[in-house]
């Protein structure tokens, strides 16, 4: 299996991801993507928006303000209930989770949402050291820490008013629930999307982007008949599965489990998480929750708001019950470099030894760039036709241009970044109009008419 520091070191190395304000010294689990993360996180988004919002008859998309009425979150509950249990450390004042503190000392021991009484009492029992500086039986009891983040509505001091940085998506979607209704005239069962930035005052683990204070979200509120729930809990399950078919990752390393009653949230009647094996144990890629109809039905009450579904055939009138699938864009995108990341021997560019070359199998929907346009040399003869074939490419793809170094770097450079082929203009070129096309994965070539290019790349990629 892949270590975390080895991906950490290619996103860094080759433009992925950056360490947040690194010229100041940094900000604890900050991070900047680069120009290669940031295509390859947008390219999971598309996707995803594609697949679960516009390819389908029953999902409509908004996009929320960051911050909202602060009745909102007390009317959800989690100004009172959303809460992490955290401990410190006597001897070096270092602050941890209590629940991964105990879960990353034993791995097999679930123990999110129990009582901090019964956090504390493990954490004696097991004497489990401090991860910072070794000590035993040095922590004080655990302790509730509210995990919204605050900040302040006005310019003059006084009369500022407290508001919150969203901590989930999902309030905006209920609380826009009926203008959706009244302006879309969907029928349940329908649901609303939503993609943005979620901030978490919390303490994180440090391993690397999967878990930090703002992160992206992709989810949606599924809207349906009570006694529907269990059918579409199933169904958005297989198709969370599915999805993660569809871009390459190995069902070996997947697996469902299903939340205890004690780690339940105080809305959930039912919640399952679609768990990826990283190199630091199983971890949530995506999350799916049976909300029930608790989050209507309280911004019912506390707004005064009439949010009940009239069905349009029998007049019947009802709150709406919710089914949640929850995707981290922020953990997919690493958990996609952790799936993609492969080192093979491979044969070196001028035949005969072999060398080991490190290269990311992204699906061609994901990867940064769908093809590199690589002149054989410097030449000046051959640059005016790669310039000609990049200006040709780039209208319809993300295409990269590369002229330094040999061709066999060049080579290594883009299967390094998940580039699925390479297009390499020789002195032939000028002659046959044709070029040579790579192969990522086979690194197989083949010589392709460059009018026949475009055809011959949809067809063989399907991009």
């Amino acid at each position: 299996m892949v270590t975390m520091e080895t991906v950490v070191s290619l996103c860094k190395r080759r433009g992925f991801i950056f360490q947040g304000s690194e010229i100041y010294g940094g900000l604890a689990n900050s991070w900047d993507y680069g120009p290669l993360g940031t295509e390859l996180k947008n390219n999971i988004r598309d996707w995803w928006w594609k697949r679960f919002v516009q390819g389908r008859l029953d999902m409509v998309g908004i996009d929320a303000a960051i911050m909202m009425n602060p009745k909102v979150w007390e009317a959800s509950g989690h100004v009172a209930g959303f809460n992490d249990a955290l401990v410190d450390c006597k001897k070096c004042k270092s602050r941890h989770r209590a629940d991964h503190l105990i879960e990353d000392a034993f791995p097999d021991l679930k123990v999110d949402g129990k009582p901090v009484e019964e956090l504390s009492a493990i954490i004696a029992e097991k004497e489990i050291q401090c991860p910072a500086c070794g000590a035993t039986n040095a922590f004080t009891g655990a302790r509730k820490f509210n995990l919204l983040f605050q900040t302040s509505l006005g310019s003059v001091e006084g009369e500022k008013n407290t508001v919150y940085l969203r901590g989930e998506l999902a309030q905006a979607m209920f609380v826009n629930f009926k203008s959706v209704l009244d302006t879309s005239r969907k029928r349940i069962p329908f649901g609303i999307a939503s993609i943005g930035k979620v901030f978490r005052n919390e303490i994180t683990p440090g391993n690397f982007i999967f878990r930090t204070l703002e992160f992206d979200l992709m989810e949606f509120e599924y809207f349906i008949r009570e006694q529907d729930w269990g059918r579409y809990f199933d169904y958005w399950l297989s198709e969370q599965k599915a999805w993660v078919a569809e871009m390459g990752f190995a069902q070996h390393s997947l697996r469902v489990r299903e939340h205890t009653k004690e780690e339940l949230s105080h809305y959930s009647k039912r919640t399952c998480d679609l768990e990826y094996n990283t190199p630091f144990g199983w971890k949530e890629m995506f999350g799916l929750a049976y909300r029930t109809d608790f989050d209507l039905s309280n911004h019912m009450k506390h707004s005064g708001e009439n949010l009940t579904y009239t069905d349009p055939e029998s007049d019947e009138k009802f709150v709406p019950h919710v089914i949640e699938p929850t995707f981290g864009l922020t953990r997919l995108t690493l958990m996609t470099l952790l799936a993609a990341y492969c080192e093979e021997e491979a044969p070196t560019a001028e035949g005969g030894k072999t060398e080991t070359r490190v290269v990311l199998k992204l699906h061609p929907r994901l990867a940064p760039y769908k093809v590199a346009v690589l002149p054989l040399s410097k030449n000046e003869t051959l640059i005016p036709k790669a310039r000609e074939v990049h200006a040709f490419l780039a209208f319809r793809w993300m295409t990269d241009y590369d002229e330094t170094q040999s061709i066999g770097k060049r080579y290594r450079r883009q299967d390094e970044i998940g580039t699925p082929y390479c297009v390499t203009i020789d002195f032939e070129s000028l002659e046959d109009n044709a070029v040579t096309v790579r192969d990522r994965d086979s690194m197989k070539q083949e010589r392709i008419a460059i009018p026949e290019l475009v055809v011959y790349l949809q067809e063989k990629y399907s991009l």
